[in-house]
């Protein structure tokens, strides 16, 4: 793919899981391309249906997850701070993942065919990170990956609701990771 084509087909998927966060998967095609700074042809272009576009969001966001553990451990402070951002994009991805999830479950397969990508390129990325905190002495080393996300994705599920405030459990969470050490 060429990179402007690459490029807009980014500013599409931005735009889209937005759009999906802010008013469900099934927002109009045309509040979309709005959003993109494009017509709706384009969209179309690009994902001939809606399930091809919603597939897209969440291979994208899982992509970009995976892609920012590596990169956060080398840039952050510490390997605690890599985690604590890391978990931060999860928890993004995620509130996106639940409406996504509400659209695929129509197709079982389909479904179950991405969650067992999501579980294959983020359950390493986690635990490389972990992995790395412990190594520093930064957190204990009682929980696995599977178990951080799952806890993680319960927090996540009534996000939004009566006030209801997931990322601000999640960093209680994550830090409770390092309560053992004191």
């Amino acid at each position: 793919m060429r990179s402007d084509a690459r490029r807009n087909q980014e500013t599409l998927l931005a735009a889209a899981a937005e759009a999906f966060v802010d008013g469900g998967v099934d927002v109009p095609i045309r509040d979309i391309a709005a959003r993109a700074g494009v017509g709706t042809a384009t969209i179309y272009r690009h994902f001939p249906t809606r399930a091809d576009l919603v597939i897209a969001v969440y291979r994208h966001q899982v992509e970009a997850c995976a892609q920012a553990g590596p990169r956060l451990l080398e840039s952050a402070a510490s390997p605690h701070a890599a985690l604590g951002e890391w978990i931060d994009l999860f928890v993004d991805f995620l509130v996106t993942k639940h409406g996504l999830a509400a659209a695929l479950s129509s197709d079982g397969a389909q479904f179950q065919a991405l969650h067992a990508y999501f579980l294959d390129r983020l359950v390493p990325v986690c635990g490389r990170l972990l992995d790395a905190a412990a190594e520093a002495g930064q957190i204990g080393a009682e929980v696995g990956a599977l178990q951080l996300m799952r806890g993680v994705g319960n927090l996540c599920i009534g996000d939004g609701e009566g006030g209801y405030e997931a990322r601000r459990l999640v960093r209680v969470l994550v830090a409770g990771l390092a309560v053992g050490l004191a």
